[in-house]
């Protein structure tokens, strides 16, 4: 009765989901609306038709390891990525070479979906993270594809609010084959929320899978501004911390000279606010998408303003230090801790860490990591570690060792899908 009243609800709101959604842009709008980029393709012989869908950035770089394996280890596969955001699409289509397609997700809307799987005909769905749309399920298994969650994630809040819809939410993870959860704590949420527990594994999170070389490139402009100073990287910043990591840069500057600032907003349409507390702030800046082979990346500026994409974690691995951001307010949950400590960096972040409960913990533990809880110990704790070299490469080789420790969880879940899709281990 639930799903019914669901899916009636989608009428009258579908043309304000597509203004929201999908924007002027009528290619968006129709992706939208289910419109498969690779419809009417021909099919290959034995080719085994995978979509995966992912939120946006953050999840499409935790599964890039999976999907990459898959390509690797199943050459016959075709592999259609959808995503929620513009940005994960874009993101999608630098980091996933290889794959058939990549665009945005159908609503969930029972039209839209079928669809869109009529026009991919997927025999394997693969759900990431916490992206729990109902008709996602529902229509998938009633075309007879298999379905699994994959670096699967559902945090205490996220728990409180699925089960206020648990009669609409239950019967859809029914319907997955596998749930393949990031921690213990993850499945057994999984499973409170009615996921079989026959059907649920813990695989750890593939977020966590080291950086291959090629992502520590970075193109000749950004290597002159890196190059023979020590940095301090903070990333995926959030509203009121690049004002926090401003103030703490400054003292410290004073004390290490020469000491670089590169400030990684989470999201780029913040880029011109950012701008505004460096203006207020007195201090000259450079934005990186100014920065070309005609362009010296230093001329007195100190300080990056990161506002383009897919560079953030290319700069982690000049990183002296690293303050990952989305931490500070309760709200966010925390971004990324991974990236900077596999590339060996020290890394501190917010007391509000939920997202990455369990890398966070980690390297808290192995001291490759601290919790700051203001500007003040943001900067005592980068002092410290830019004051002594020995200690910062100590901590910063516990950090990698963590995600050393951590890493694995892509070889397994490719090992679950395998054997759900019935082929050699391999």
């Amino acid at each position: 009765m639930l799903m019914r009243i669901y899916n009636a609800l989608w009428y009258p709101a579908l043309p304000f989901a597509l203004f929201f959604a999908g924007g002027r842009d009528q290619r968006n709008r129709r992706e939208r609306l289910g419109r498969a980029i690779v419809a009417g393709r021909s099919a290959v012989a034995d080719e085994i038709r995978v979509w995966v869908h992912a939120a946006s950035v953050g999840e499409i770089e935790a599964v890039r390891s999976v999907v990459l394996g898959l390509i690797r280890e199943i050459p016959r596969a075709a592999i259609t990525v959808t995503t929620m955001t513009i940005a994960g699409r874009e993101a999608a289509r630098r980091r996933l070479p290889g794959v058939s397609a990549c665009q945005l997700a159908p609503l969930d809307c029972p039209l839209a979906v079928r669809g869109f799987i009529a026009g991919v005909r997927p025999q394997l769905l693969l759900i990431a993270e916490t992206e729990l749309w109902p008709n996602f399920f529902f229509e998938s298994a009633r075309a007879g594809s298999r379905i699994a969650i994959i670096n699967g994630r559902l945090s205490e809040r996220s728990l409180a609010r699925y089960r206020t819809i648990r009669p609409l939410i239950e019967p859809a993870l029914a319907q997955a084959d596998l749930v393949l959860a990031q921690s213990p704590g993850d499945a057994s949420r999984f499973i409170s929320l009615g996921a079989p527990h026959t059907r649920v594994f813990v695989t750890g999170n593939t977020k966590f899978e080291p950086g291959g070389a090629s992502d520590s490139n970075l193109r000749p402009a950004l290597q002159e501004f890196a190059a023979g100073q020590p940095i301090l990287v903070a990333g995926s910043t959030a509203r009121g911390e690049e004002r926090m990591v401003l103030n703490a840069w400054r003292n410290l500057a004073d004390r290490f000279g020469g000491l670089a600032l590169v400030i990684a907003p989470r999201h780029l349409e913040r880029v011109t606010e950012v701008e505004d507390e460096l203006r207020a702030a007195g201090v000259p800046w450079i934005r990186a998408s100014s920065l070309s082979e005609f362009t010296p990346a230093r001329s007195g500026q100190n300080v990056l303003l990161l506002d383009t994409m897919g560079e953030l974690r290319a700069l982690y691995s000049r990183a002296a230090v690293a303050f990952v951001g989305g931490s500070m307010a309760p709200a966010r949950g925390g971004q990324n801790l991974a990236e900077p400590a596999a590339w060996g960096v020290p890394v501190m972040f917010g007391p509000h860490y939920e997202n990455q409960r369990m890398v966070g913990e980690a390297l808290i533990e192995s001291g490759g990591g601290r919790v700051v809880v203001d500007g003040a110990q943001l900067e005592s704790t980068a002092a410290e570690w830019l004051a002594d070299d020995a200690l910062r490469g100590a901590a910063g080789d516990r950090a990698r060792r963590v995600l050393e420790h951590l890493a694995g969880a892509a070889a397994s879940t490719l090992q679950h899908l395998k054997s759900l899709l019935r082929l050699p281990p391999g």
